[in-house]
């Protein structure tokens, strides 16, 4: 059987079941994180929450990942050793999607000492677990309630148009500031190799799995580092590729040159181990896609 290089971050909260679902025909499985995500713009996040609701004019703030709570959270204290004024967002509704937003957005006050630059209402977890839905939400709020209608939008650097779209189509002025954003890990090469010199040795194969265009362009130049990775030409199986999905396909083929063996319709651990198993079976009679 083979080795199968998952690109992408393993489950947090119990087994993976991409490698469960590989282990399970006999491969060897691991999945690598390729990228990673890094605070943005503390430094503008700091002046707006020091200078405060009533100077900047904001009546809500828009949180929508764990990401944008966490870079609140350390803008929070840098500035509450040091704080003198008058800023106060006690009073201010954060709108979050989903419950692990809010939940977050909670423990900022307990780790910030109940700081009241720390949030206190906060709205939508429970009714929106997307962004389209949170939009919504807040439109129907906002006829309850006076004042303006301005609201910081805390992004990272891959965000859908929906949530603003909707928002402005409504009457609403947004703020956004990226506070987060996505780069290619810092430990993937050090992680790769260490894969590769625990690998067992009676596995000589690999299926290297892509699951995202961005991930391909950053890791590629890499793995051609540790592996032959063939292009359309290749007649050695030796590596063989796997994408998820016809977007990462098309990217893999069109503008990295990477003959691509399988095609997973969609991202389900099921649906990609019997494409590569139907692959492994057929090897004789390769098929080139």
């Amino acid at each position: 059987m083979s080795n199968v290089l998952l690109l992408r971050a393993p489950a947090t909260d119990g087994p993976d079941k991409y490698e469960a679902a590989f282990r399970a025909e006999r491969y060897y499985p691991v999945c690598v994180p390729v990228l990673e995500t890094v605070l943005v713009n503390g430094s503008e996040l700091d002046e707006t929450i020091r200078a405060g609701p009533e100077k900047t004019g904001l009546s809500g703030v828009i949180v929508t990942s764990a990401r944008a709570c966490e870079a609140w959270k350390e803008a929070v204290l840098r500035l509450v050793d040091g704080l003198s004024g008058s800023a106060d967002w006690t009073g201010v509704p954060f709108y979050v999607v989903g419950k692990a937003t809010a939940s977050a957005l909670r423990e900022i006050r307990e780790a910030t000492n109940d700081s009241r630059l720390a949030p206190v209402d906060i709205r939508g977890g429970a009714e929106s677990g997307t962004s389209e839905r949170l939009a919504h939400f807040i439109l129907q709020e906002l006829p309850q309630r006076d004042g303006p209608r301005k609201f910081l939008y805390l992004t990272g650097d891959k965000n859908r148009d929906v949530l603003p779209n909707i928002l402005r189509d409504g009457g609403m002025e947004l703020q956004s500031l990226q506070v987060y954003a996505t780069q290619g890990s810092t430990h993937f090469t050090s992680d790769l190799e260490n894969v590769i010199s625990s690998a067992p040795s009676e596995y000589k194969d690999w299926w290297i799995v892509f699951f995202a265009p961005s991930a391909a362009e950053f890791v590629t130049p890499i793995l051609r580092k540790h592996f032959a990775i063939p292009n359309a030409e290749s007649e050695s199986f030796s590596t063989k590729i796997a994408a998820i999905g016809p977007t990462t396909q098309d990217f893999l083929r069109n503008k990295l040159q990477v003959r691509v063996d399988v095609v997973a319709p969609r991202p389900s651990p099921e649906a990609l181990v019997g494409d590569v198993q139907a692959f492994d079976a057929e090897e004789e009679h390769p098929r080139v896609y």
